[in-house]
């Protein structure tokens, strides 16, 4: 079936339940599963944080975090019986966050995309946009969205 599939990661629990819905498909079918986090350096770098300094100290700090967030999910999928995990930090810059997924997927040669959704509606979505839904629509594979649990929906 998927022996190649890429899980997009964010630390949210909506992104967890993508994390472990991908692990059971991987193990199912024996598949390799590559996470993917996307980090957006440009907020540190434009220089509306306290005059500029200590920038790349921030940015530092924001790939540190962003790499303990890919080796925790690996972890993760590991131990759910993923038979095999690989991650990738990706820098945004000016692209969209759906535009670096397609392209990892792309350069991986991902068969499925795996992305938790928040499942926003209504004038927050609107505002906010969906990077799960322009993921669908760009994306030359398919792509399983993994929605919030229930009372996550309920809240909003």
């Amino acid at each position: 079936m998927y022996k190649r599939i890429l899980v997009s990661i964010d630390g949210s629990p909506t992104s967890d339940r993508g994390l472990d819905e991908a692990a059971r498909l991987a193990k199912v079918c024996g598949s390799s599963l590559q996470l993917i986090h996307i980090v957006d350096p440009i907020p540190f770098t434009t220089g509306y944080e306290a005059m500029g300094r200590n920038t790349g100290r921030e940015i530092a700090s924001i790939e540190a975090d962003a790499q303990k967030l890919l080796d925790d999910g690996k972890k993760r999928a590991l131990a759910s019986g993923a038979p095999d995990v690989d991650t990738v930090l990706v820098q945004r810059t000016t692209a969209r966050i759906s535009e670096r997924i397609v392209e990892q997927a792309k350069a991986w040669g991902a068969e499925l995309i795996v992305i938790g959704t928040h499942g926003r509606r209504g004038v927050g979505r609107m505002l906010l946009g969906s990077d799960a839904e322009q993921t669908v629509r760009i994306a030359p594979v398919p792509v399983l969205l993994v929605r919030a649990a229930e009372e996550a929906q309920d809240a909003r």
